[in-house]
């Protein structure tokens, strides 16, 4: 394959959701030629399928909660009633009103040329547009970047194609059709997908089943974390069965509903439902893009090294399709370093760090982490302490009727180090970005405590949580000569 002695392009990213989106800004920002090539909406699977559209569904359902326990502050609510067409437009809405940060419209006046169709590499260096409104366009580029997402899993249960079921990419469409919420509803997979989703439609009136094959939901977080999930989603109604594996499914693919199969120890449970969700993860979206031919996919899979290159190294990939953390923010993370790394390598390049990743989970009430848990902490082999404050002894939390949750956090061995936070509460997503700039920048739980923090907010068990690691930590001997020295001075 013979290299152009020019090219059209500095750069040409293949696909508009999160990772490309910034890709493509931050390479017409240092004014490159960049094309950025999408074959369906614009703002990928966060905008349209994921991140939006769940959190406005979830936003619905946590009104319904607040009617019904309107009563423990004095104000008696008749039992809601869910117009679910309604939900579902505050859904479609959402995503209209985000719709322009991530338009063709916006790109292009930052300098974006935007073809709309499918990509396909011709060779290394080459790429074919089979545009959306006929014709195709071919094009070259000095650096090609791979930003394709990834789609959900749907794995080959036996009678799996016998029902219609749903993934967090189709469900939206199927409940544009529904007057109601589902009546029997089953979803399989007990991640952080999977939790949100059952959630928000048991509060909307759905009976839920939430099946996971491992011995915990959230298995991927703190047991404490996973624990209190657990709690939460069955006070609220939600069935869960843990330690349950999928066998088969049972229906016609003629109508909606039918039997989902599990089994437990040998024995085997029949579920009965009128629409199934598959939440088993997301896989790397990479048919079509000609990859197989200049041996870039590997089992699946792009093989990337520390700096998001291919064995070419000029082409790259950021974003779902890299892995290994499927997480919107880590993908405009990984488009910097993709972005640099595909216009500068040659003359300098950027490994990813990977070292401080936070996540959290939109339950109610939410979780968030960043750093290490106590598992990982153990596997690791890391020495640790524990300090934890629990919410229910916080002013704001009280008033508020949010006492559920904690901040617990992982210091090193007699040092104010934090190796890791998990935080169970009202806005836990919010609270732990004190947490996660004080890892960054290297700054302990001192710190933290010297900080001053509104009252009353959520955001002092921050301070808190510190100054009970502070207590914990104050050297007796000192205390003794103070004591003595207070004395002292009485006489």
């Amino acid at each position: 394959m013979q290299k152009p002695k020019k090219f059209d392009r500095n750069l040409i990213v293949i696909g508009g959701g999160a990772a490309g989106l910034v890709t493509a800004y931050i390479s017409a920002a240092v004014k490159a030629k960049v094309t950025l090539i999408e074959a369906g909406k614009m703002g990928g699977d966060c905008l349209n399928t994921g991140c939006v559209p769940s959190k406005a569904l979830i936003m619905c359902a946590r009104q319904a909660h607040r009617a019904r326990c309107a009563s423990e502050f004095g104000v008696i609510l008749q039992e809601p009633v869910i117009d679910f067409p309604r939900v579902i437009q505050h859904v479609r809405e959402s995503i209209q009103a985000i719709e322009p940060n991530d338009s063709v419209e916006r790109y292009t006046e930052l300098g974006v040329e935007v073809l709309q169709g499918t990509a396909e590499l011709v060779d290394p260096w080459t790429v074919k547009t089979c545009l959306n409104d006929g014709g195709e366009q071919i094009l070259t580029a000095r650096a090609i970047v791979l930003a394709t997402g990834a789609e959900p899993s749907a794995p080959p249960f036996p009678g799996l194609d016998q029902v219609n079921y749903l993934t967090s990419d189709t469900l939206w469409d199927r409940f544009t059709q529904l007057q109601a919420p589902p009546r029997r509803l089953v979803l399989l997979g007990g991640g952080a997908i999977g939790c949100e989703l059952a959630q928000a439609l048991v509060r909307l009136g759905s009976q839920v089943v939430l099946v996971e094959r491992s011995n915990t939901i959230l298995p991927e977080l703190d047991t404490e974390v996973s624990a209190a999930v657990t709690e939460a989603l069955t006070r609220d109604g939600v069935e869960i069965l843990t330690d349950h594996e999928a066998v088969e499914f049972e229906g016609s693919p003629e109508r909606n509903g039918g039997t989902l199969i599990v089994q437990n120890k040998g024995n085997k449970v029949r579920l009965e439902f009128d629409e199934v969700i598959l939440a088993l993860g997301r896989q790397s979206k990479l048919a079509g893009l000609g990859l197989e031919n200049l041996g870039l996919q590997e089992s699946g899979r792009l093989q990337l090294d520390g700096y998001l290159r291919t064995t070419y190294p000029h082409i790259l990939a950021a974003g779902d399709v890299a892995g290994p953390y499927q997480f919107t923010h880590m993908a405009s993370l990984q488009a910097w370093y993709a972005a640099v790394n595909a216009l500068f390598g040659d003359l300098k390049k950027f490994a990813v760090d990977y070292s401080l990743v936070p996540s959290a989970v939109f339950v109610d009430p939410e979780v968030a982490s960043v750093g290490l848990s106590e598992e990982a902490a153990r596997k690791q082999n890391v020495n640790y302490e524990i300090t934890r404050y629990d919410l229910e002894h916080l002013d704001r939390a009280i008033v508020d009727g949010a006492r559920r949750g904690f901040v617990k956090v992982l210091t090193v061995p007699g040092k104010d180090k934090i190796l890791g936070v998990s935080i169970v509460g009202e806005n836990a997503a919010e609270l732990i970005a004190e947490f996660i700039l004080a890892m960054k920048y290297g700054l302990g739980l001192n710190k933290i405590l010297s900080t001053i923090h509104i009252y009353p907010t959520m955001s002092e068990a921050n301070k808190f949580v510190a100054g009970n690691w502070k207590r914990a930590h104050t050297p007796a001997a000192i205390l003794r000569f103070l004591e003595v020295f207070n004395r002292w001075r009485r006489n």
